[in-house]
């Protein structure tokens, strides 16, 4: 039997709210984030992505009395992410109640802490969330694709693929692909970066950053090649429902939970 693909749903979090923005910018509060978890929980989503969306930039600590909220309030698995820096605070976070943790800017600035998390939690825990926006190939980018930190502020000079194949090594049991360029943009995933990821890693690999309508997660899943599809503002807005989505993936031949 083929395996199934997941829906998953990504709630940005600043200052407590859920917001929603398009390639990072110009975001706008949507409401309580347990209210939001609670109602794509009973839409049968499979699990949902928190993000601090200003920890790393700011410099602080995350929101854990938001995941330990909503961890009473469902019963699926959830990853939190946002200025995890340290194995402490990924142990206060699995704690709280969420199952995974996801790091981005600071696994980029220090590696070391992929595998720290790994070695303490199983590589399970540990989902790497990537940046990356298209950029002229180079030497130092071959792909074509570099790693943005910071929320999509700061570049890197790195090369995403590059960095998908380090962070596997290193420990890292799943890889969020988020593509700068078509981040809220709702005209479909971008493809081309999301196969290159997932041929290149032997680990799952979620496409994230363009969802709009139900076909665009068909197509991130099959033609993309990811284990998985996030979405936010195509059910932020109310336009659809996880299961009116998952019922579109099954009708194109896609297993879903």
């Amino acid at each position: 039997m083929a395996l199934t693909k997941r829906v998953i749903v990504c709630l940005d979090v600043r200052a407590g709210q859920v917001t929603k923005g398009v390639r990072f910018q110009g975001n706008v509060d949507l409401g309580d984030p347990v209210d939001f978890a609670r109602r794509y929980y009973q839409q049968g989503v499979d699990e949902l992505v928190f993000y601090d969306i200003t920890a790393s930039a700011e410099q602080r600590d995350l929101f854990v009395d938001v995941v330990a909220r909503v961890a009473e309030a469902i019963f699926i698995p959830f990853s939190v992410g946002g200025g995890i820096r340290s194995v402490e605070q990924m142990r206060a976070v699995l704690l709280a109640g969420a199952e995974k943790v996801s790091v981005n800017s600071p696994a980029v600035r220090d590696p070391s802490l992929i595998t720290a998390g790994a070695r303490a939690f199983g590589s399970q825990c540990v989902v790497l969330g990537v940046d990356a926006k298209r950029v002229e190939v180079s030497p130092s980018i071959p792909s074509g694709y570099e790693v943005w930190i910071d929320g999509g502020r700061t570049a890197t000079g790195r090369d995403a693929l590059a960095w998908a194949r380090e962070a596997e090594s290193l420990g890292a049991g799943e890889i969020c692909l988020n593509a700068i360029d078509t981040d809220g943009v709702r005209d479909g995933y971008e493809l081309t970066l999301t196969r290159m990821i997932a041929d290149a890693v032997g680990i799952p690999v979620i496409a994230s950053g363009g969802g709009g309508v139900p076909q665009h997660l068909v197509e991130a899943v099959s033609r993309g090649g990811a284990d998985a599809a996030l979405i936010a503002s195509m059910v932020h807005s109310g336009e659809y429902s996880v299961d009116q989505i998952k019922a579109h993936m099954r009708e194109q031949g896609v297993a879903v939970r």
